[in-house]
């Protein structure tokens, strides 16, 4: 793309309030107004930059080199956070928003913070909204950046495409009250609680005597609340009957006991009083535990009796939702219990949400159809993995240094995500012509190696201190940036097909 702009006649045009045409690194679609003021997104020297005329607020607080080129005085202005925080106050759409449960929402986690304006593209007229911000404490740790990075880069790109329709901003799986306030505090406008280190997984497998004995010990009044509500009772739920024996409750009671309140908890000290409508997901998947539909059941009514507000639920669906594959395991009873999850949903008011959801093709139908096309979907490796596709693409000798590297370290990756690849069977390198190697992608145990390798190829530094590869692997997607943009379009559009969407 040409860097020849001559960004005094952007100005004049935009002072005069002429149409932008023909100006290669202008981003026509950011051309926005506020009173006297004028500001569109360019592109100068390879660095994207808001261009401002007017000479009034909007002009005056954001932070930027004033100049006064061919008789004509504008300001060139950063995409630094000072910045997004200014057209935060002057524009309403380039804040997170929550969206309740009427609608459809799909969860792109951008750990590289530069595919949202692939993502807007993608999902600009279809019926359902994206996360743009979504990112867990483990990415950010993994990828040394912060939740205010991750809301810089998804503005921004809302705002150079002119989006309008709304996008949200998940604090994803987040397990303790300090990472929930600040989430909340930088005005995050979902939250994904993550239940896991509050659900017990030895009473799942426990003994039915150990369960008794254990059962027995919780308060006399609350187990006999319990027993009154859920013993021995079977609920209608739109045509479908699901029992709860005294047995399966006290197990039930034992194994989401915790969990539950830890949600009680998180809701009453800061979703309730937030004064803001903020979607809260509660997240039970990330466990060993499977949630099979009477369990979902009694989690959901217990919430619904002390009167939370929920808009998503994700349960442990049986299978495996493996990272950035697709799913494994019996598709039929994978059918079977989701349309009931659905009907449970949909009797309670909320989503069902379905988590490491990324390249799940073959449920993907089966969601639409039994939500109604009315799900929240989180996706986040898949994007990396698209850009990682791309590099391979057109730059094969980065790609072949950290596909080695990636092989090298993978022990280090599994340390945080669980997978079944054999990383043996991966074609070697010596073997791969520079013109296969985005095959590799299409490769499960290839992806899943890349996949979880992110944090390792993004961080990896050599004896000096250098990053290995994150300056040229961010260098070359932002020079083929449209590439990366076309590989989102078509992959996670199938995801949006697949899903009716």
């Amino acid at each position: 793309m040409s860097t020849t702009t001559n960004m005094p006649a952007v100005a004049r045009l935009l002072a005069g309030g002429s149409a932008l045409t023909g100006a290669d690194n202008v981003f026509i679609k950011s051309f926005t107004e506020s009173g006297a003021d004028r500001i569109v997104m360019v592109r100068e020297n390879g660095e994207r930059k808001l261009l401002v005329t007017g000479g009034g607020s909007l002009y005056s607080e954001l932070e930027g080199e004033e100049r006064t080129e061919e008789q004509t005085t504008f300001k060139m202005c950063p995409l630094s956070r000072s910045n997004r925080l200014v057209l935060n106050k002057y524009f309403e759409y380039t804040k997170p928003r929550a969206f309740g449960t009427k609608i459809a929402t799909i969860g792109l986690g951008d750990r590289l913070g530069l595919a949202s304006p692939g993502h807007i593209k993608t999902v600009a007229g279809r019926d359902v909204r994206p996360i743009l911000a979504q990112q867990s404490i483990r990415e950010l740790t993994l990828t040394e950046r912060t939740y205010e990075d991750v809301l810089d880069a998804a503005a921004f790109a809302v705002f150079q495409e002119g989006y309008k329709d709304g996008w949200g901003a998940d604090g994803d799986h987040l397990k303790t009250t300090s990472d929930i306030e600040m989430a909340l505090r930088l005005g995050f406008s979902m939250l994904t609680l993550d239940a896991s280190e509050h659900i017990d997984n030895d009473a799942a497998s426990a003994d039915e005597s150990e369960v008794s004995r254990r059962y027995g010990a919780l308060e006399a009044n609350f187990r006999e609340r319990l027993e009154s509500d859920y013993a021995d009772r079977t609920f209608n739920v739109d045509g479908t009957e699901i029992s709860m024996s005294r047995t399966s409750l006290m197990r039930y009671a034992l194994v989401y006991g915790q969990a539950i309140q830890f949600m009680l908890d998180i809701y009453r000290t800061y979703i309730e009083p937030a004064g803001r409508d903020i979607d809260f997901e509660i997240s039970i998947d990330e466990t060993l535990t499977p949630t099979d539909p009477a369990a979902h059941w009694y989690v959901a009514s217990e919430l619904r009796r002390e009167g939370v507000q929920v808009y998503s639920i994700a349960p442990r669906f049986c299978g495996e939702f493996q990272k950035g594959i697709d799913y494994i395991g019996d598709i039929a009873q994978f059918e079977q219990e989701l349309a009931v999850h659905a009907k449970i949903a949909d009797h309670f008011g909320y989503k069902l949400s379905v988590h490491s959801g990324s390249d799940k093709f073959s449920v993907f139908p089966l969601v639409a159809k039994y939500t109604g096309g009315r799900f929240h979907l989180k996706t986040a490796g898949t994007n990396w993995l698209e850009a990682v596709r791309t590099v391979a693409r057109v730059n094969p000798d980065l790609y072949r240094r950290m596909h080695a590297y990636a092989l090298e370290r993978v022990e280090e990756a599994l340390k945080y995500y669980h997978i079944t690849a054999d990383f043996g069977r991966i074609r070697p390198l010596s073997d791969t012509a520079d013109a296969e190697l985005p095959e590799y992608m299409n490769d499960n145990d290839a992806r899943q190696l890349i996949h979880i390798t992110y944090g390792i190829l993004l961080t990896a530094k050599d004896a000096n201190g250098r990053l290995l590869f994150k300056d040229e692997f961010y260098r070359t997607l932002r020079e083929h940036e449209k590439s990366y943009e076309d590989a989102l379009i078509t992959h996670i559009g199938k995801h949006l097909q697949l899903l009716g969407k």
